[in-house]
């Protein structure tokens, strides 16, 4: 039945200009706003909605991860821009936060209404 539907994905958070602000300008993902809705225009045509929630509470997984060529210049450009690079107890961080093993390297952030990102390099 909906085989053919082109599904997206959505999360909320409380303030949309924040989000857009981070998004947009932070993250330099392409954005538009419709109705109240924020709309992020992800590469591989892969929009993602975020939705206002005056009752808003955090995700406590990653909601969205941005596969990257080069973990460290990643995470090198995101700490220059004022993103705070998460650390959680047992995956091993190194000093940039980066989780190397197992599994492809990885490093996770949050966006300004604490909902969990990531950049990961996938080669």
């Amino acid at each position: 039945m909906l085989g053919n539907s082109k599904a997206f994905s959505g999360f909320a958070a409380p303030d949309i200009e924040e989000a857009r602000r981070f998004y947009g300008e932070t993250l330099g993902i392409e954005t538009s706003e419709d109705n109240g809705l924020l709309t992020l225009h992800l590469a591989g045509d892969r929009p993602t909605m975020i939705y206002p929630k005056p009752d808003f509470e955090p995700a406590t997984y990653t909601i969205l991860n941005f596969p990257v060529d080069d973990i460290d210049a990643a995470v090198d450009e995101l700490v220059s821009r004022g993103v705070e690079i998460e650390r959680y107890d047992g995956f091993g961080q190194d000093e940039k936060g980066i989780a190397r093993e197992p599994g492809p390297p990885i490093a996770w952030f949050k966006d300004p209404a604490g909902n969990i990102l990531s950049v990961l390099q996938l080669d």
